[in-house]
């Protein structure tokens, strides 16, 4: 939607069973903290029943599964971050890499043992909050004539070179560049402190990913309370006031803590 006053922003928004299962592979969705059973019935990849197998003070989420690799097809992807947010509802999971596969149940188990200082770590660190994704772009139809309009200093140099002759050498045509690159990296960096400020009350942890696109400005991921979900919408469109109708805020959530959960898997 658009704001009135501002920038664009849309919103994105078991027992483990005693059967052939117990001596194949394991899909590992994410580790939980232990407590009771967890069970999903067909809800996993390839439509797998879903359930916890224990270890100590934490438990592994995992279904069956036939092969040792999982392709990155749309509907494994779908049904891994299914999982996930099932999870999400009732507590806060540390999700893991999509494509973990076990040998065994053995296996999880001992993947449980060995990480579970670094699991126990990291549930301190995530315990009670939700990942926001924030993405900030422009929104214009050409990028580098909207830095030409904005940036006097790469209109002075664009306009140089074109009074001289009709067509820039390669060599200018490589400075030029440079310069818009230069310029882009840092409205780049000054907008993620302008938005930054906004929510930072709002905001345990905040990891800025790098842009993939020319037009993105922001790729921000936010670690929030979850009692603090609506007050974070509300603060994106208080950022989005700051900017003028050239850019659009795009935020969902709630995630799993994909961009704070850190573990090396010692297996």
């Amino acid at each position: 939607m658009k704001d009135s006053e501002g920038a664009a922003v849309r919103n994105g928004s078991a027992q483990e069973p005693e059967t052939s299962v117990e001596r194949g592979k394991n899909y590992l969705y994410a580790i939980v903290a232990a407590g009771e059973d967890r069970s999903y019935p067909s809800i996993g990849i390839g439509g797998k029943d879903v359930y916890t197998i224990p270890g100590g003070p934490v438990a592994a989420i995992v279904s069956g599964v036939a092969g040792s690799r999982i392709r990155p097809e749309r509907a494994n992807l779908m049904a891994h971050q299914a999982v996930l947010q099932r999870l999400l509802a009732d507590t806060t999971p540390l999700p893991m890499a999509f494509g973990t596969v076990a040998a065994n149940p053995a296996a999880i188990r001992k993947i449980l043992l060995r990480n579970q200082r670094a699991f126990q770590e990291q549930f301190q660190r995530v315990a009670g909050k939700v990942e926001m994704g924030l993405r900030v772009a422009w929104d214009v139809p050409n990028i580098f004539e909207y830095f030409v309009d904005t940036h006097a200093e790469l209109r002075l140099a664009r306009d140089r070179l074109m009074s001289a002759r009709h067509e820039f050498t390669q060599d200018e045509k490589i400075e030029l560049g440079r310069m818009f690159d230069r310029l882009l990296n840092e409205d780049r960096e000054d907008h993620a402190r302008k938005v930054e400020r906004v929510l930072s009350h709002l905001c345990v942890e905040f990891k800025l990913n790098p842009c993939r696109k020319e037009h993105e400005v922001v790729n921000l991921a936010c670690l929030v309370r979850r009692e603090s979900q609506e007050a974070f919408s509300t603060a994106v469109f208080a950022a989005a006031k700051l900017f003028d109708n050239s850019f659009t805020f795009d935020y969902s959530g709630p995630w799993a803590p994909y961009n704070f959960v850190e573990i090396d898997l010692e297996q």
